[in-house]
């Protein structure tokens, strides 16, 4: 395959050059760190495994281990040096992502077709990679703007890190012979579950959105004021045990409850529960990394789609939250909860007293569905070059998920980050909670 001829180096992306980037000590530590972690997703896996593809919105962990390492060969090593020979000139096109500026990609659909680089080739590529950076770290030859674009990389990676667990999921799941990804993952044990209450929050001028020195995405920027009226939220998210009454109640079969395009791929897809779920006599079973296992009635549901999320909400006699009132009861609260780092990698249920003083599960466990379009912020004004194609160009036919998912590292997240998916999608460990007007 010929790649496509050489680009300009990217210019610094605007909002990185407001960041403080980590010290190059620091900045080296983590780097190293992101990028086992990486590598220790994957290794459960067989070859064959991870060269496999699901469906045309996953991709491959093959493809997720060598994107990963293109964005620093082409974004740090490339940009910075006019000599620039790459590891493999054909990977500049098979492993580009979305960059149009960069030049031609293989098509997204077609990734598990490429069974050649095989996974050595690869895993080759990225210690390559991982020498070359290091090398340019220790060496401090490395300025603050392209310090800010390493960090950029490795909130990248991170998550692309939630992508390789669901993705696998989504893989695994397809197989009759129901494989496990991890025979050694604790079960959600029953801990008497928390009944649901609300919380009030007052009408007020809210700052959202984040503009400080530390990292964050630009579609996060800038901080602003919004005018958020009163609002009350529900003490926790909803359970398994709750969407499986809500099965059972007829919803999918009554479009009262559904958006017209939601309603459309209720029928179209034969959605009749949230994607894994499987019955068994008169018992629901989950498909979990850990194989199937019973519904746990109490944890938090996962795998629903905006459209499920907002039917449940109609018929709970509720609504989804927006984005801005997520982030008014999320500010003030640390970012605690069940992350990747925990190694649990499905939702744990929840306790009896949790939620009684704050909103419990903003962070961790699934990420939620809002009721807000994702959208420019007010001021938003996508950079230049290549980056700026990181994330202003999907502002459109996506919805706002917040607070992070048992898949997401810990340190990747806070109250302003804003996922984002369409209304369809829910291969992601994506939930939802109730919110409510106050009269």
């Amino acid at each position: 395959m010929s790649s496509s001829a050489a680009s300009p180096p990217p210019r610094t992306h605007a909002a990185l050059a407001r960041l403080v980037p980590p010290g190059l000590g620091v900045l080296r530590a983590r780097y190293r760190s992101v990028r086992a972690a990486t590598e220790r997703l994957a290794a459960p896996l067989s070859p064959e495994d991870c060269v496999a593809q699901s469906m045309p919105d996953a991709s491959p962990v093959k493809w997720h281990l060598a994107h990963t390492t293109w964005f620093f060969e082409t974004f740090v090593l490339e940009a910075a040096d006019p000599d620039f020979a790459p590891f493999d000139a054909a990977f500049r096109v098979l492993f580009n992502s979305y960059y149009n500026t960069i030049g031609e990609q293989h098509p997204r659909p077609r990734r598990g077709l490429l069974t050649r680089p095989a996974l050595d080739r690869v895993l080759a590529y990225r210690a390559h990679v991982d020498r070359a950076v290091d090398a340019r770290l220790s060496a401090g030859d490395v300025d603050p703007a392209q310090r800010a674009i390493i960090e950029l990389g490795l909130q990248h990676e991170q998550q692309h890190q939630e992508l390789i667990l669901t993705d696998v999921k989504h893989l695994l799941a397809q197989n009759p012979l129901g494989p496990v990804y991890r025979e050694d993952l604790p079960t959600s044990a029953d801990r008497g579950g928390a009944s649901l209450s609300w919380h009030r929050f007052e009408a007020g001028l809210r700052s959202l959105g984040d503009d400080g020195p530390g990292f964050h995405f630009d579609n996060e920027a800038p901080r602003h004021r919004q005018l958020v009226s009163a609002f009350e939220l529900a003490s926790r998210p909803v359970t398994q045990g709750e969407f499986a009454a809500f099965i059972e109640a007829g919803a999918y079969e009554q479009p009262e409850w559904w958006l017209s395009d939601g309603w459309t791929v209720v029928r179209e897809e034969g959605w009749r529960a949230p994607a894994y779920w499987e019955r068994c006599g008169d018992a629901w079973q989950v498909f979990t990394l850990a194989g199937r296992k019973p519904l746990a009635p109490d944890a938090p549901v996962c795998h629903v789609s905006f459209f499920e999320a907002d039917a449940y909400a109609r018929w709970a006699g509720a609504r989804l939250p927006t984005e801005a009132e997520w982030e008014t009861a999320a500010a003030a609260l640390p970012v605690a909860g069940n992350f990747v780092d925990d190694d649990v990698l499905h939702p744990l249920s929840l306790g009896p007293d949790e939620g009684r003083e704050a909103p419990a599960r903003l962070f961790g466990d699934v990420w939620e569905w809002t009721a807000s379009p994702y959208v420019a912020y007010p001021g938003y004004r996508a950079s230049d070059g290549a980056l700026g194609e990181y994330n202003g160009k999907f502002m459109c036919n996506q919805w706002v998920l917040r607070g992070g998912s048992c898949a997401s590292p810990r340190d990747h997240l806070r109250a302003s980050y804003r996922n984002f998916f369409p209304a369809g999608a829910r291969w992601q460990f994506s939930g939802l909670r109730l919110a409510r007007n106050v009269a």
